[in-house]
């Protein structure tokens, strides 16, 4: 598939087998050669242990499509350029327009790290090195291929249900042959091939390890391939096996920020003018390091490193985010929803708040501590343990509301299992408003209970053609209901057209 683009993924692949790293925590990386050849499963670990090439996530789809981000047309007078003719398209879920973006995507960005796993599959069997290591590094490659494989299938694919299961499903990669076949497998199957390659990896059970006070997240472990299969079966609607992984995760790794005490603010002061006076704004002590990795490398939640990455720079939160904190003791509200932050992107004086957690650009998006405590929150409720279900969901309260916030703002309840379910998703939100809030919209929207539909999307927003957006016209209202083929993000073209159309695109 995508023959020009996986020969350069390819090219560059090897080409990094003969670099040293220069990442001091890394383990050494094997020295120089002008063989490009891996001959030693020294090399196919140095593959993986390149992180760079696999912890961002560009999923536009997914941080702009949810009721989360806020597409205002205040913005957009205030400056003609915001937010942007793309994030437009993204955020009213435009099938065109999508289909036509042509930066890094989710299609491109997570079958070369599929690519790089089938690499290392298919070089195993000819490297010398310990049989033992050889079968964890096979293990680690279909973690990859199943954590990605889903990453495509819940991005470009309707829905996974029995209605469903027939539709167009991925292209499923099992080697780095430029002529495997290309075509889009059936939804049932793309599902089963993650469910293959789930089932091998849930054989890893080494716990992380510590090198130079950073937790080694960016490698396969026991909490991040557990933490993963709790995400997958709560997608799938599966509360039993959900709560099973996500407790086995926390056996493994069960760390949280205590927001009371490990969250400040950062000690770089930052400043705008605005009507000549001068205007401070306030970031948390994540956001100071663009290009240093360490506050994201010591986040000491994260299981598996992955990161939602936005380099537009601003996460613009929805007025029903910004309504959702407790503005006075919730400290999620008070770090990460930075006042102010629209003069940074030279909107004053027009003022609006934006998301910040590291840097400008990227947000936790891989399992997490508090993730896994939520699930099972969940799955409590689900299962009508409202108690217990509380209990859970409280314990992340708290650390993440104000040690002095009053026991009734600071803890939830509810009476009945549909209760703690709608407060237990609102908690996801407040917590993952720009990662996995878009995919919990596509299950509540389409599982078998209607008591948690979040409803048909409805954004007010002025008209747009591909040159751009119209704001002398009056805006009109974008919707996206319950079963909308919408829901699918739409394949790049560029890439059916490298397929040579092999590729279909979706049906709208």
């Amino acid at each position: 598939m995508i023959k020009n683009k996986l020969k350069i993924i390819f090219a560059s692949a090897a080409v990094m087998l003969s670099l040293n790293s220069c990442d001091e925590f890394l383990n050494d990386a094997p020295s120089k050669s002008t063989s490009v050849v891996p001959t030693s499963i020294d090399h196919l670990e140095y593959l993986l242990n390149r992180y760079a090439d696999f912890y961002q996530e560009t999923n536009m789809a997914a941080m702009l499509g949810a009721d989360t981000y806020g597409l205002l047309t205040e913005m957009t007078d205030a400056k003609a350029s915001m937010p942007g003719i793309n994030p437009v398209q993204f955020a009213t879920w435009d099938t065109e327009g999508r289909a036509n973006y042509t930066r890094a995507t989710t299609f491109s960005q997570e079958y070369s790290k599929i690519f790089r796993a089938n690499m290392v599959i298919g070089n195993l069997p000819n490297v010398t090195g310990d049989q033992a290591r050889k079968a964890h590094l096979e293990k680690e490659a279909k973690f990859i291929r199943a954590y990605s494989m889903f990453n495509l299938v819940s991005t470009y694919c309707l829905p996974y249900n029995d209605a469903n299961k027939g539709e167009m499903g991925m292209t499923l990669k099992n080697s780095t042959s430029f002529e495997e076949l290309a075509a889009r497998a059936t939804l049932e199957e793309t599902y089963n091939y993650i469910e293959e390659n789930l089932e091998a990896a849930l054989g890893i059970t080494n716990d992380m390890t510590i090198v130079n006070n950073k937790y080694t997240h960016w490698r396969a472990n026991k909490a991040a391939v557990n933490g993963f299969a709790a995400r997958y079966w709560l997608q799938r609607g599966d509360y039993d096996k959900a709560f099973q992984y996500a407790t086995t995760a926390l056996e493994s790794h069960n760390v949280l920020v205590n927001y009371n005490t490990d969250m400040r603010y950062s000690d770089i002061p930052s400043y705008k003018t605005v009507n000549g006076e001068k205007v401070e704004i306030l970031y948390p002590y994540t956001h100071d390091n663009q290009t240093d990795l360490n506050d994201r490398m010591e986040w000491k939640e994260i299981m598996y490193f992955r990161n939602a990455y936005y380099g537009s720079w601003y996460f613009i939160p929805s007025e029903k985010l910004l309504e959702s904190y407790d503005h006075e003791y919730d400290l999620r509200f008070k770090y990460h929803i930075v006042d102010n932050y629209s003069f940074d992107r030279g909107l004053a004086p027009y003022e609006y708040p934006g998301y910040v957690f590291f840097f400008k650009d990227n947000i936790p998006a891989g399992p997490t501590t508090a993730e896994m405590i939520l699930i099972r929150a969940e799955c409590y409720a689900r299962q009508n343990k409202v108690a217990e279900a509380m209990q859970e969901v409280n314990k992340l309260r708290e650390v993440r509301m104000a040690a002095d916030a009053p026991s009734d703002r600071k803890y939830l309840s509810a009476s009945t299992s549909d209760e703690a379910v709608k407060v237990i998703i609102d908690e996801r939100m407040r917590e993952m408003p720009f990662t996995l809030r878009w995919f919990d919209i596509v299950r509540l929207n389409h599982n078998d209970d209607s008591k948690d539909d979040v409803g048909t999307l409805t954004r007010h927003y002025y008209p747009y053609t591909s040159a751009g957006v119209l704001a002398n016209d009056a805006p009109i209202a974008y919707t996206l209901e319950i079963g909308s083929r919408k829901y699918a993000a739409p394949i790049p073209q560029t890439d059916i057209t490298s397929s040579n159309g092999v590729i279909e695109q979706n049906k709208y």
